[in-house]
């Protein structure tokens, strides 16, 4: 397949060599230049502009994916007069967000991208940019189901097998995606919370050695804790250079906010973005733990900082 793809960043990178990898043609753009470089040296095309890059697009339906930051970049490279690829596609082409949008967004922007004829997919990645290079894991949202039979070979192509699925009408994909991320607040707050009272406690215990026993066959077993051992063995048991005041982007307060709407409890989540939100005036060892997590699944930077045993 040809695809045109826009935005290399972490996960547009990893996905554009996965492309190349499956033998698709990929036209790349992106704001700064190196990346685009580099994907060009790996078998990509490079598209000068917006309209270049669709220009470049041989095929029939065109196909543009987005990996853009959520919110008004996306928005700008959908429908800008300059940059919007709404201008310069036709009726039966395909737009694929694979940002991390809200899926409010992506229904309002869904109205508007159908009625120009052109088919919307919202796709939620996880896997992180190892995934998106190696095999990703995606949720797939469109009003229209014929192009899940359309995208279905490149998605078997980028995905760990049964990685991927469709879920329904516009907005679904990114919906059970931005669950996912709420439910992951969740298990890593749990996972922070556990070895930071192990941390407090009278006991010296090797962590290393611990999450490596969690994970053969304990019933926590799993990748996060797989990822914490190797935040351990990269930073050490103390952390003191990872930042207590841990980051988000957005999608446990949805998350959240969405529970709230639905008249659904939802105590964990909602307890874990505000964790994240009080960490700013009070980093602690909790924080450093789920900041360590955030830094190797997603490659989130990771900022020097201290805590405090009094703020466990």
């Amino acid at each position: 397949m040809q695809i045109g793809l826009i935005g290399l960043g972490k996960m547009g990178r990893g996905l554009s060599l996965n492309m190349l990898d499956h033998g698709h043609e990929v036209v790349v753009w992106n704001r700064s230049k190196d990346p685009v470089e580099k994907l060009v040296a790996a078998g990509a095309e490079e598209g000068k502009d917006i309209k270049d890059l669709v220009a470049k697009l041989e095929g029939e339906p065109k196909i543009v994916w987005l990996m853009m930051p959520a919110g008004e970049v996306t928005e700008q490279f959908l429908f800008s007069e300059i940059d919007g690829v709404v201008n310069y596609l036709n009726e039966g082409d395909v737009i694929i967000d694979g940002a991390n949008s809200n899926y409010k967004d992506t229904k309002r922007r869904n109205k508007q991208i159908v009625a120009k004829g052109i088919r919307y997919v919202d796709i939620g990645v996880s896997g992180g940019p190892v995934g998106a290079r190696k095999g990703a894991c995606m949720m797939m949202g469109c009003d229209d189901a014929t192009v899940v039979e359309l995208l279905t070979p490149l998605l078997d192509d980028l995905n760990v097998e049964k990685g991927w699925g469709y879920f329904g009408k516009s907005g679904a994909g990114q919906f059970v995606k931005m669950v996912h991320n709420g439910i992951e607040y969740g298990m890593m707050q749990a996972i922070a919370e556990g070895f930071a009272i192990m941390k407090a406690s009278e006991y010296e215990i090797d962590f290393d050695k611990l999450t490596d026993v969690y994970n053969h066959g304990s019933v926590i077993e799993s990748r996060l804790i797989g990822w914490l051992q190797s935040g351990f063995r990269e930073y050490g048991e103390e952390l003191g250079e990872v930042s207590g005041t841990v980051g988000h982007l957005g999608e446990g307060k949805w998350t959240a906010e969405v529970a709230e709407e639905l008249g659904v409890d939802a105590p964990i989540i909602s307890g874990s973005f505000k964790f994240r939100e009080d960490s700013k005036d009070n980093p602690s060892y909790t924080g450093q733990i789920v900041s360590v997590l955030r830094n190797q699944f997603g490659g989130h930077t990771v900022k020097k900082g201290k805590w405090k045993k009094s703020s466990l």
